[in-house]
């Protein structure tokens, strides 16, 4: 009996230090871009409802992409910022008082005021079980950084001896919102420190992270950092930096390790953010890879604001003009699509540029051969699709008063001169027979987006 006793209590220690001694799955250096092989397209709360989003809304957001986007392509439901404070307002961010959520381990969890599914100490496991539930995907906004909270604390980081006030500078700390400290590469506990908040996020089954105040300035040794985090976690999780603009020395560096990164601050609702837009993607475009993508920001249309950072709810104050210049401009950059509108308020019109299947394939599978521009007033954008044998070509007129003449040489793109062209946003069909040149007429803030198939 005793002997059976033993060799039981043996066996048992065996079995758990053999548990103990499982390790995680690692990913191999530039597998990540295989997590993203196109441009990643969701929904994010931002637009809508700034820092107070809560759970029943993002449920609701998921509940019409299951049901109304996810066929084409739509997948990621993505929470953005400060869902770890109890008190945050509409209209900015309330930086007098606010009452954050952090664990033992200075790591910040769901507000069980406004993410009811977060108590005991879930944080986001089950809304991220519903989202996937719908077949579709989960992601979380966060700050570049270490809590300060954390810090005044000295809180342990999990799985040393160092606590938080080790690891942290205040020198580059972000200027627009004050909740984290800078991590210091190379210091004891400062990957460690990244490597914990990133295996708490897989543990919730986060599939998408955006990660802001990293781009502008560029913080390379923390985007470093994150990517190892990432890459130890055993979970493929997106990578997303923010905001822009990036710099367009960083291209080689960011491309090898994040699968997104913005090119300029928030887009908004107002035209003047677009002719930006598109001067600074101009210096972007040759970089665009395949799993790594210069990202537009999110998709300011349909119903927003609602308690947004800018402006009373509304509908989006762009023109259908100005829309459907700005959806061109998007899709044919391959930019990721984020859209910031309210789902379940969403209007036909908003509907149909985003179940596009034209559009969206030409998203998916084009590439920019062209960019060019005239006085920063007239741009041309040609993509091709040569397994399709279909090429794109968008003309955009940025000018406020003018209307703008286009002549567009097909053989300047290496098309001859008998082709099918197809208006791709409202299916007009033209034959062109035994000429190279079309010109086309523009009024002011118009674009046209243009299949030709040869």
């Amino acid at each position: 009996m005793r002997k059976v006793l033993f060799t039981l209590s043996l066996a048992m220690v065996l079995m758990a230090s053999c548990k103990k001694a499982e390790v995680k799955p690692t990913f191999a250096e530039g597998e990540f871009k295989e997590w993203a092989k196109t441009p990643p397209m969701g929904w994010n709360s931002w637009d809508c409802y700034g820092p107070t989003v809560i759970e029943d809304e993002v449920k609701a957001n998921a509940d019409y992409m299951a049901a109304n986007l996810k066929e084409y392509g739509w997948k990621y439901v993505v929470v953005d910022i400060r869902w770890f404070v109890e008190n945050d307002k509409a209209g900015g961010y309330n930086q007098t008082d606010p009452r954050y959520v952090l664990d033992e381990y200075g790591r910040y969890q769901p507000a069980v005021n406004r993410f009811p599914s977060a108590a005991d100490g879930k944080g986001f496991k089950e809304l991220a079980a519903y989202v996937h539930e719908k077949g579709l995907k989960f992601g979380i906004h966060i700050m570049r950084g270490v809590p300060k909270e954390a810090v005044e604390k000295k809180l342990p980081i999990k799985g040393t001896k160092v606590t938080a006030d080790q690891i942290y500078s205040s020198e580059g700390q972000c200027e627009w919102l004050r909740d984290n400290y800078t991590v210091v590469a190379g210091k004891p506990g400062a990957q460690e420190y990244y490597n914990s908040i990133i295996d708490l996020y897989a543990s919730w089954g986060v599939d998408f992270i955006k990660v802001d105040d990293l781009s502008r300035p560029y913080h390379q040794e923390e985007v470093e950092m994150l990517r190892k985090a990432i890459d130890q976690c055993g979970r493929p999780i997106v990578f997303s930096t923010s905001p822009g603009k990036t710099p367009v020395e960083a291209a080689a560096h960011v491309s090898s390790h994040a699968n997104m990164w913005r090119l300029v601050d928030d887009v908004w609702d107002v035209w003047k953010d677009i002719p930006h837009l598109m001067k600074v993607a101009e210096d972007w475009y040759p970089n665009n890879y395949v799993g790594s993508w210069p990202d537009c920001d999110m998709i300011p249309l349909g119903r927003i604001s609602i308690r947004g950072e800018r402006g009373e709810d509304r509908m989006t104050r762009l023109t259908k003009d100005e829309q459907y210049t700005l959806m061109t401009l998007f899709t044919i950059l391959r930019s990721p699509l984020m859209f910031g509108g309210d789902l379940p308020s969403m209007d036909e019109f908003t509907l149909s540029l985003l179940t596009n299947k034209d559009v969206l394939k030409m998203h998916r599978e084009g590439k920019v051969i062209e960019y060019s521009s005239e006085d920063d007033l007239k741009y041309r954008i040609v993509s091709m699709n040569e397994s399709a044998g279909e090429a794109y070509a968008a003309l955009f007129n940025l000018q406020d008063d003018k209307d703008a003449v286009f002549e567009y040489d097909l053989t300047q793109n290496g098309l001859n001169s008998n082709v099918k062209i197809v208006n791709m946003w409202t299916g007009e069909t033209r034959e062109v027979k035994d000429i190279t040149k079309f010109k086309e007429t523009l009024k002011p803030h118009c674009s046209v987006l243009y299949k030709i198939i040869f």
